[in-house]
């Protein structure tokens, strides 16, 4: 059986992030041999290019994070029809120092919720437009926009509707296939 380890970033620092609790739905629901880790960046300083010649510790540490995983989910808030400022700040220390960056070559899938009825349509959208810049094979089908509505997802990550569970099932499982379709070739010797 494959193994693979899947980083997750949530776009959000809140304490009550709904993105939160989406991420630990992930991680309960992930298939068999896939294991989910939070790739956290609330301790990321704001990004400056003064700082290419010399990563602070935290943002070498966020980079290898993401070398060190299979591919990477990013759960997205929507804040004022974008990313969050915070989301933002860590893709810029990703990608940076030129030549340099972290999601190129690395599968990546895109996911939110919200309360709102079109979910994080419109940050998702921003999100992948970035990725795509960055080289990032991007998961296109299926998209997650997550209408997140009182008790759907409790703090400990269960979904209690079984129709949105099977949709997060099958969109782990259409990630891992890209994942899967990235994986360097093993050659016997």
């Amino acid at each position: 059986m494959t193994t693979r380890t899947l980083g997750y970033i949530v776009g959000s620092i809140s304490s009550t992030s709904i993105n939160r609790r989406l991420a630990k739905a992930l991680e309960r629901l992930a298939p068999e041999g896939t294991t989910l880790v939070e790739i956290p960046i609330k301790d990321l300083p704001f990004y400056s290019p003064d700082h290419d010649a010399d990563y602070p510790q935290v943002a070498r540490d966020f980079k290898q994070a993401i070398a060190d995983v299979d591919g990477v989910i990013i759960l997205t808030p929507e804040y004022s029809r974008s990313i969050p400022g915070v989301l933002k700040n860590a893709l810029d220390w990703a990608a940076r120092p030129w030549g340099q960056g972290s999601f190129n070559g690395k599968p990546t899938a895109v996911i939110g919720t919200s309360g709102g009825g079109i979910a994080t349509a419109a940050a998702q959208q921003h999100l992948k437009a970035i990725l795509s810049h960055y080289n990032a094979p991007t998961l296109g089908q299926p998209e997650g926009y997550i209408q997140s509505t009182p008790g759907l997802i409790t703090d400990e990550g269960e979904v209690t509707s079984p129709e949105t569970a099977a949709f997060l099932v099958a969109y782990l499982e259409a990630f891992v296939a890209l994942v899967d379709r990235y994986a360097p070739a093993t050659v016997s010797a």
